[in-house]
Formats: structure tokens, C-alpha cells, sequence
């Protein structure tokens, strides 16, 4: 392989900002922060808004359009239903 044009992967440590979640997985983001990990290694930081761990579609908090309260069905009343051309 060529010297100098691969990235750098390696294990990073990603941390969920909303929750504390961590995990470690391989990356080439670049990043500033050094965490020290349990089990005494030292690991490149990036950390998150949101993650699996966090976000409404994957904890099963989202909300569906069609339950809310009838929004749907008093825009339609209120603006009628688009017309196909």
C-alpha cells in the first residue's frame, strides 16, 4: 500500500450527548477530545446529539402523523384534498 493516502482508522469512542451512552466502534472522523475507557485505554472522542439510544424512531416514542389528535383529517377539512391533474 502507499504511505500517505489512507486515512486514519481506528477505534473511536462516540458518545451520546443527550444520555451518556458510549460506544466504540472503527472511524476515520477526525477528532480533538481524548477519553479514558474502562478498561484503561485511551480513545479518540466524538460525541453526539442523538443515536439509536436517543432518537424517538428507534426507542418507539416517535409519534405517527395519522395519531395526532385529527391534524390531518382538520387540514383536509379546513384546505380540502390536493386534486390530481
Amino acid at each position: 500500500m502507499k504511505e500517505g493516502i489512507h486515512p486514519n482508522y481506528r477505534d473511536v469512542c462516540f458518545v451520546d450527548l443527550s444520555n451518556g451512552f458510549k460506544f466504540v466502534t472503527r472511524s476515520c472522523v477526525s477528532t480533538r477530545e481524548m477519553v479514558k475507557m474502562d478498561d484503561g485505554r485511551e480513545l479518540p472522542l466524538f460525541k453526539l446529539d442523538t443515536s439509536s439510544e436517543s432518537h424517538p424512531f428507534y426507542t418507539g416514542t416517535q409519534k405517527s402523523v395519522n395519531d395526532m389528535g385529527g391534524r390531518v383529517d382538520k387540514f383536509f377539512k379546513k384546505f380540502g384534498k390536493a386534486s390530481a391533474k
